[in-house]
């Protein structure tokens, strides 16, 4: 780690993004506080010197995923009325991301533990990534971009307007 202090800015970017997508009022806004969640999710990975992952988060994440999601927010046109009755949902999203930090604490235990005798640590190379993402998990691969395709199927039928 380079510096401490950027490591904490950065950090500190993630988490007020991170706040202003459970507290933001408007969708959009709470779009634009993840665009800034990523981008400093990213920074992070490059303090750790994962600069293809960091390179994936802002160009895969950032770039096309958030465009699909502010999208599909326009698309639907919520109203305020609507949105009054999605507020109680942000307390839903607040235990969510207490049960995310939950998830977080337990794989940061698991990673802990000694690997088993048969098993050996990937490197994180372009070439090994994409080896293993083309052979062992093609099919989670294929299922995980089958699911994003259900979800925008499932927002443009949410979306159409009652005749």
């Amino acid at each position: 780690m380079e510096s401490p202090i950027l490591f904490y800015g950065l950090a500190f970017v993630t988490l007020l993004g991170a706040l202003g997508v459970l507290l933001a009022r408007h969708p959009v806004y709470a779009v634009l506080s993840l665009v800034a969640a990523l981008f400093g999710l990213s920074g992070l990975f490059v303090l750790l010197g994962a600069f293809f992952v960091a390179a994936i988060q802002i160009l895969v994440y950032a770039g096309a995923i958030l465009v699909l999601f502010l999208f599909v927010v326009m698309l639907l046109d919520l109203r305020p009325d609507e949105l009054s009755r999605l507020r109680s949902a942000t307390w839903r999203g607040a235990a969510l991301g207490l049960g995310g930090l939950l998830f977080w604490q337990t794989a940061r235990v698991a990673r802990t533990l000694p690997i088993p005798a048969g098993v050996q640590p990937v490197e994180g190379t372009v070439v090994a990534v994409g080896k293993l993402l083309f052979t062992t998990y093609a099919l989670p691969f294929e299922a995980a971009s089958l699911l994003l395709l259900v979800g925008v199927i499932g927002a443009v039928v949410l979306a159409k307007k009652k005749l």
